[in-house]
């Protein structure tokens, strides 16, 4: 905590004193905000974190926790960061992921409401709400605990540490919070997208309806009348028409000229009014992609590294090494992959004592070449995902998040979830890691579709907040049609209204197994949501058109194999 404090009317400077430091911070008066600005930390060598807050209110009605927006009384107070680095929240732990928690927790008794958040820009207090943010200095590399490792290297990332580090504080009518962040990003710069000449927030097709299926050159026309007889304009294709992720190949079979094939795709589904969106999983590297094989990337991200203890020629099965803390770590290690040059190396286990070797080893693996390696060369631990890809490091990040975009600019795409956005992780960078593979994809997209490519993702935050058209959770494959996840949808839509965003109901899959009365209940979970918050008398007379209407059967007109409606909550 701060000592003591001087204003300097003339250059908007406050200088905070702490125990042997001193930080000066830029503050500026805007029409919607207060904005401050970390110009100087002296000495700042030793400094690790500092932290924007928290700022305590008395107001708790909502809490905000991504957006860091706390309502009450008709008012409400935000805390908004400026730049991907500021990461919302308090520094919980060394990984920067964003803190979830229950609030109550414990309950004060068995029948009380707990209300699960997801992250703490904005949390409730006893006495109401605090709005906090922070930024880390990443000048020295750490070890940190990260994705189910007890040990994870965290490097060195020259971002000018605690320099630069931006907030906005804003206060206002609950009913104009919305609008007023709208003029924050504006005012200051951070992504704005207009989809079709409205900000995305506000844009009624921000929130539309969407059928998935798997479409391609040979049977898009069949795609896009199920998609016009649904009543939908946006028609989305599940991830399996790569096949790599990294470079992003789409499948020879059903795009003949890759890309090319997209666009052709794209092309004519639009002369029918109807846009075409693509699923992807982010940073997720598979096994045959260009970055692992032959020759795999040095970006690859890495849980630490060792040194060989002894050389080994092309045809040993054992590797011994010095130290094995970050090789012997099997919670998160699917597929127990180390690199050594330009070679990969797959191991069964780690012998159990000194001398500390790598046991029953592949060598050559993903089509790489097996080689000769003397002593003391570097060792390294591929991370990777249970899906069986490996991971990036930032700089790799930024650059498959660059190739997503340029997909999308080249072939026209509309829409994007960024699935598996929890993979950049991997960076050791926590949420800061997300929120640049967001921002390269936004800002490297081409000027006409910045803002057009309705967007989502698997995990929230802070400054993707402004970036993200809306979220959408909610799978079909743990029960039936009715029962999977119901609970968790209908959670969400709190999550979704307290956050200033779009409802949406997540993805129902439509079988041979689909009845009519479950197609019959989906438009009545929908529009019974949005009438009852209406006049009694009136949501009564509504419902009862609504339930002949859906009990005839108007307006259901969809058949179809195997494909996936996503729906909007209103």
């Amino acid at each position: 905590m701060p000592l003591a404090a001087n204003w300097n009317q003339k250059k908007g400077f406050l200088s905070l004193d702490f125990a042997g430091h001193r930080a000066q911070v830029k503050v500026i008066e805007k029409t919607a905000h207060i904005s401050f600005e970390i110009m100087r930390v002296t000495p700042s060598s030793d400094v690790d974190v500092a932290v924007w807050g928290g700022y305590a209110t008395t107001l708790r009605t909502e809490i905000g926790e991504t957006i860091g927006v706390v309502q009450g009384m008709g008012y409400a107070l935000g805390l908004q960061v400026l730049n991907p680095k500021t990461l919302g929240g308090w520094p919980n732990s060394e990984d920067d992921v964003e803190h979830g928690f229950r609030y109550p927790d414990p309950p004060p008794s068995p029948d009380a409401h707990v209300e699960s958040y997801r992250g703490d820009t904005a949390m409730p207090t006893a006495f109401g709400s605090v709005l906090q943010a922070y930024v880390r200095n990443r000048a020295k590399a750490r070890t940190i605990a990260n994705m189910g490792h007890a040990f994870y290297t965290a490097p060195r990332f020259n971002d000018g540490g605690l320099i630069g580090s931006k907030i906005a504080l804003f206060g206002c009518r609950s009913a104009d919070a919305l609008a007023t962040i709208g003029e924050i990003e504006q005012a200051e710069g951070l992504p704005h997208p207009m989809m079709d000449g409205v900000w995305a927030k506000m844009s009624p097709t921000a929130h539309e309806s969407y059928l998935i299926m798997p479409y391609d050159v040979r049977n898009l026309d069949e795609c896009l009348a199920i998609t016009k007889a649904a009543g939908l304009r946006y028609l989305y294709s599940p991830d399996d028409g790569f096949a790599t992720w990294g470079h992003f190949v789409l499948r020879k079979e059903r795009f003949p000229e890759n890309w090319a094939s997209l666009k052709q795709c794209v092309d004519r589904a639009k002369a029918q009014e109807i846009r075409l969106g693509i699923h992807t999983l982010s940073n997720f590297i598979t096994t045959n992609d260009a970055y692992v094989t032959p020759v795999p990337d040095r970006r690859l991200a890495q849980v630490g590294s060792s040194k060989l203890a002894m050389g080994i020629t092309d045809a040993d099965r054992e590797v011994q090494l010095d130290d094995p803390k970050f090789f012997n770590q099997m919670t998160n290690n699917t597929l127990k992959t180390v690199r050594i040059g330009d070679e990969l190396i797959q191991y069964d286990s780690v012998s159990a004592s000194a001398p500390w070797k790598l046991l029953k080893c592949k060598r050559g693996a993903f089509g790489t070449q097996a080689q000769r390696h003397r002593k003391d060369a570097k060792i390294a631990k591929l991370a990777d995902h249970g899906y069986g890809t490996f991971l990036t490091n930032v700089e790799l990040s930024m650059e498959v998040a660059t190739t997503i975009a340029k997909l999308f600019s080249e072939t026209g795409l509309q829409q994007l979830s960024m699935d598996g956005l929890e993979g950049n992780l991997s960076t050791g960078m926590g949420q800061y890691g997300p929120a640049l593979f967001a921002k390269a994809w936004y800002d490297h997209l081409s000027p006409s579709l910045r803002g057009q490519v309705i967007n989502d993702a698997s995990m929230p935050g802070a400054y993707i907040w402004h970036i993200q058209t809306r979220d959408n959770w909610g799978e079909p494959w743990y029960a039936g049609f009715r029962q999977s996840q119901t609970q968790y949808r209908l959670d969400n839509q709190r999550y979704f209204h307290r956050n200033l965003m779009p409802g949406m109901l997540g993805w129902f899959s439509l079988t041979s197994e689909t009845s009519l009365e479950d197609v019959q209940w989906l438009p009545r979970r929908r529009i019974r949501r949005r009438f009852l918050l209406g006049d009694r008398s009136q949501v009564d007379q509504r419902q009862s058109a609504i339930d002949r209407d859906i009990g005839s059967g108007e307006g259901m007109g969809i058949r179809t194999k195997g494909s996936c409606l996503y729906t909007r909550a209103h």
